[in-house]
């Protein structure tokens, strides 16, 4: 009777040990994120190209809302939303353009006013010079520098490739728009029945968090950008109505955004505002970027995000070497929407947990 309970007990171990599900190794866990990556990397101009529509989508969807309730159709609400995006981006590219052709024909201005500058501090920096070995005057040195159009349209390819992507985007974010809730609900058909429950809710946590996201730091940066334009004017900064929303929606960049709104502020003050003025600058950006922090993050965005200073780190470093400035523009909501998935995924909680907060 021992042996034969020993036996039974034996094979319950064996069956159970069957019925529990393995974990997968290690290794394939690595080549299956390698893989992703790479999908990524191959497949940027689309991928990016979609997940912007994406952004866009959910900028425009409050506007296609207010529209429908002025009783206009769906579609004819959208199309009205993407004419208004078309007609405003159109405005900022005309507007940025002139601003920048005025800036180039003034540039050996400002150029020649930095050169005098820096020239102060030269022949401090002379013994210095003199402690380095010369080089050969026979050998000639050449420093391979990156065109503009290439950091600009990383992620993008070739100008004429940037251009292309883009024509599609109106149409996608109008698609996305019109059939938003059949794109949702077909999306949850795609899940076995007992997952769609869970899938419909994390896609609807992903929707509010973008929406949220998004709104929120263009109602922030549109507020920096207004009180930076006109601290600046009133400094008497060059170009000021251009450089001040410029360094506010810089401003939105996590953790580098300070010293990134800084710069063209700063940089277009000199020689053209004493030194209080250039404090001031400097004061007015840190000022707004804690008024942003303390203030208007929490009101605005809240604590939706939930992602640790490491893993925006990580993520923008990433994204932004997977696809460039691009990369930089979108790792933050897609961190975040990777964050939801992670929560509501049993065997991926562990994830979500380390790049909580």
């Amino acid at each position: 009777m021992a042996s034969d309970e020993s036996q039974l007990t034996s094979k319950e171990r064996a069956t159970a040990r069957r019925r529990q599900p393995r974990r997968p190794h290690w290794a394939l866990t690595v080549i299956g994120i390698g893989a992703i990556l790479g999908f990524c990397y191959w497949a940027e101009l689309v991928l990016a190209v979609m997940l912007v529509s994406v952004l866009l989508a959910f900028i425009l969807a409050p506007v296609v809302e207010l529209l429908m309730r002025l009783r206009l159709p769906r579609g004819v609400a959208a199309a009205v939303a993407v004419l208004l995006l078309l007609v405003i981006v159109s405005g900022i590219i005309s507007f940025s353009y002139n601003q920048a052709a005025n800036f180039l024909e003034d540039l050996p201005k400002y150029t020649s006013t930095i050169r005098e500058q820096i020239m102060k501090f030269r022949k401090k920096a002379e013994t210095l010079q003199a402690l380095n070995p010369g080089q050969d005057k026979g050998v000639m040195n050449v420093h391979t520098t990156s065109n503009w159009t290439d950091i600009l349209t990383r992620g993008f390819g070739s100008v004429s490739q940037a251009v292309l992507a883009a024509s599609f985007i109106p149409f996608f974010v109008f698609f996305m728009l019109t059939w938003v809730h059949h794109v949702r609900s077909a999306t949850v058909m795609l899940f076995p029945l007992e997952s769609r429950n869970v899938a419909y809710k994390t896609l609807g946590l992903i929707s509010a968090m973008i929406r949220r996201f998004m709104v929120g730091n263009l109602i922030i940066g549109f507020f920096m950008g207004g009180i930076s334009t006109i601290v600046f004017g009133f400094l008497h900064v060059p170009f000021f109505y251009f450089i001040g929303f410029m360094s506010g929606f810089l401003s939105l960049v996590p953790y580098m955004g300070v010293l990134l709104a800084m710069a063209p502020p700063v940089f277009m003050g000199i020689g053209h505002t004493s030194s209080g003025g250039l404090i001031g600058i400097v004061v007015t950006v840190l000022s707004l970027h804690m008024i942003a922090l303390n203030v208007l993050y929490p009101k605005f965005l809240g604590n939706r995000l939930q992602l640790n200073p490491l893993a925006v780190t990580m993520a923008l470093l990433v994204w932004g070497w997977l696809w460039g400035a691009m990369g930089l523009l979108l790792a933050i909501p897609i961190t975040a929407a990777m964050k939801i998935v992670f929560d509501h995924v049993e065997s991926l909680k562990p994830f979500g947990t380390w790049i909580g907060e």
